[in-house]
């Protein structure tokens, strides 16, 4: 039998083959998704006035991808689990490249809301199925940094798209196209490359890794069996979908999407309102997704230091919120910069700290079930967030109130938090973390 000096080398190494093997390329995938999903806040500097759209059209528009997406999102996970994450996430990856390319080649609101919408439909899954995959290799004490290292792709591709696209935007004119169009034709590129390259290096479970040696497989194989059998229970994924903790994660996550996109569509468009050139409102937009993504490391960090997720979320909830209040009460000034800053760091904190949560409860297609669910109806705030916000800018000229409403859905999110976490029923609706969590 290995002593226990043996065991933990043997985990050390196996964690660190892991984690230099997978997470690059899961945090360059999601990065690139996600540069898809919200390059459009810059294109739409000057596509909003080439094409006459409104600022509600605008956030109908950017919000509309969540519908394709919640549609989609559980089914893709199903299919995720059934057939593996290899072939799947590059399904995923080469089509939604392709869509996204297509973007440039919109001529009205009719076309813009199509081609969105079908954007959505395609991604639907990814981040889920990441999350899923990312259960299958690593145990549970280290799922909070681990997530925390999909996470930064969101701020690094926020910050990255804000600065590439804005410089993007100069190109106005080049072989006829405008600006805004070389923003989706260029940045669908990486996508479709990518989606080819995990079909190539992508492993889609420990037991076929032949680049772990056969004491490393052994070791994480049971490792990880070993705390499927604690989490206990096999619900259906249909069951799953009805659980309480299941119901209450999904509200919480819907709260904090709203809050986080209503920011991302609009933040370029509030910055400009400073009085800045394109290229200076991308980069001082990059500005807080910067912070936000020293805030997103240093949560995962404590969380998992801790063995502590609940008290973790609400805080950071709670930070958002504050942040995105103070940038309301600020207005079109250099301070509301900060309070966005606050907010960031709030907001993308309490990922590392959610989603752990799931896979305490949860194993197996239950997990991809419920993980998708709880995605789906979480991103649906994502239309939400830039939809009530772009109303509100047309309706006041102003987008201090908009901020406003997104404070209180973070601080909403904080709220469900607190109480869900005594709520009867089935266990507790956020779950606790287990002694192994």
């Amino acid at each position: 039998m290995a002593t226990a000096e043996a065991t933990q080398a043997i985990e050390r190494r196996t964690i660190a083959k892991v984690s230099w093997r997978l997470l690059p390329l899961v945090a360059l995938a999601y990065c690139i998704a996600y540069i898809d999903r919200s390059n459009i806040s810059v294109a739409a500097l000057t596509m909003n006035k080439d094409l006459g759209f409104s600022a509600y059209l605008y956030g109908w528009g950017a919000g509309i991808f969540f519908f394709g997406y919640f549609l989609f999102e559980i089914p893709s996970n199903l299919i995720l689990e059934k057939i593996g994450a290899r072939i799947w996430i590059a399904r995923i990856m080469i089509t939604w490249g392709i869509i996204s390319g297509l973007t440039a080649f919109v001529t009205g609101a009719t076309s813009f809301l199509i081609i969105r919408f079908l954007l959505g439909a395609a991604e639907a899954g990814f981040f889920p199925g990441m999350i899923l995959y990312l259960t299958y290799w690593f145990p549970a004490e280290y799922r909070g940094r681990v997530i925390s290292t999909l996470f930064i792709a969101q701020p690094v591709a926020n910050a990255v798209a804000s600065i590439v696209s804005a410089a993007i935007l100069g190109m106005h004119g080049m072989l006829g196209f405008k600006g805004w169009q070389w923003i989706f034709i260029i940045e669908a590129v990486p996508a479709v490359l990518l989606g080819f390259v995990t079909l190539r290096i992508m492993t889609d479970r420990p037991a076929r890794a032949d680049w772990l040696a056969e004491d490393e497989r052994n070791w994480l194989q049971a490792r990880l069996d070993a705390e499927s059998r604690q989490v206990g229970g096999h619900l259906s994924w249909t069951k799953a979908l009805a659980d309480p903790r299941v119901v209450a994660l999904s509200l919480i996550y819907f709260m904090s999407v709203t809050a986080n996109y209503g920011i991302v569509f609009f933040m370029p468009q509030i910055v400009k309102g400073m009085g800045l050139s394109d290229m200076m409102t991308g980069f001082v937009s990059s500005l807080p997704y910067i912070v936000g993504t020293v805030g997103l490391i240093a949560w995962g960090w404590s969380s998992d230091r801790n063995k502590e997720r609940r008290w973790h979320l609400i805080t950071a909830s709670t930070l958002g919120a504050l942040g995105l209040a103070f940038a309301g009460w600020s207005g079109t000034s250099y301070w509301a910069l900060l309070g966005m800053a606050a907010a960031t760091v709030g907001i993308y904190g309490s990922r590392a700290a959610f989603w752990p949560m799931p896979s305490l409860f949860l194993t197996g297609t239950a997990a991809a079930g419920a993980i998708a669910m709880i995605n789906a109806v979480g991103n649906l705030g994502g239309y939400v967030g830039p939809f009530v916000v772009g109303w509100i800018k047309d309706s006041t000229q102003s987008f201090g109130a908009g901020l406003y409403f997104l404070a209180a859905c973070s601080l909403m999110a904080a709220v469900i938090t607190f109480f869900a976490a005594r709520a009867a029923g089935a266990g507790p609706a956020v779950p606790r973390p287990s002694a192994a969590e």
